[in-house]
């Protein structure tokens, strides 16, 4: 079973103050509201490897979960993976410049790799909430990102 949405947002930046955003791991706890804290697992700058542990607010309680880098290109697209309780979560960031700005593309995916019948019950349950609830978060990152970039201008 696999859910995914799309989001876009234009922000009035250029790519590479989307991309110095979206790539500030240890300063993304400040950008973000829905993250309480990170802590980065590897040194260096942002790239393909990078890992981090995120700890947000879902459903009222804090979740942590490890993330990591599966693909940059900077100044492009980014793909962030991250695995927790059975499923496969995928987070790609795409950026294209359009009218003097960047139309920031958040393409989010979840896919139960061990499903168990709970699993496939929850997910029958709390699927439509649980990705309505998600589209509401992942709508408030992309707000907050722009308002972020914007402010670098």
């Amino acid at each position: 079973m696999d859910h995914s949405m799309s989001l876009t947002q234009h922000i009035q930046a250029p790519p590479e103050k989307v991309w110095s955003v979206i790539t500030d791991i240890p300063g993304s706890a400040a950008t973000l509201s829905g993250v309480d804290s990170v802590q980065l697992l590897t040194d260096g700058p942002y790239s393909e490897g990078t890992r981090w542990k995120e700890t947000r607010k879902m459903f009222g309680k804090a979740e942590t979960v490890e993330m990591w880098v599966a693909e940059a290109e900077p100044g492009r697209s980014t793909t962030v993976k991250a695995e927790q309780g059975g499923a496969d979560y995928t987070t790609r960031f795409s950026l294209s410049p359009r009218d003097g700005g960047t139309d920031l593309t958040l393409t989010f995916g979840a896919e139960v790799i061990k499903p168990t019948a709970a699993s496939k019950i929850m997910m029958l349950l709390f699927g439509r909430m649980g990705m309505a609830a998600t589209r509401k978060a992942l709508t408030k990152d992309l707000m907050e990102i722009a308002a972020k970039a914007e402010s670098l201008s």
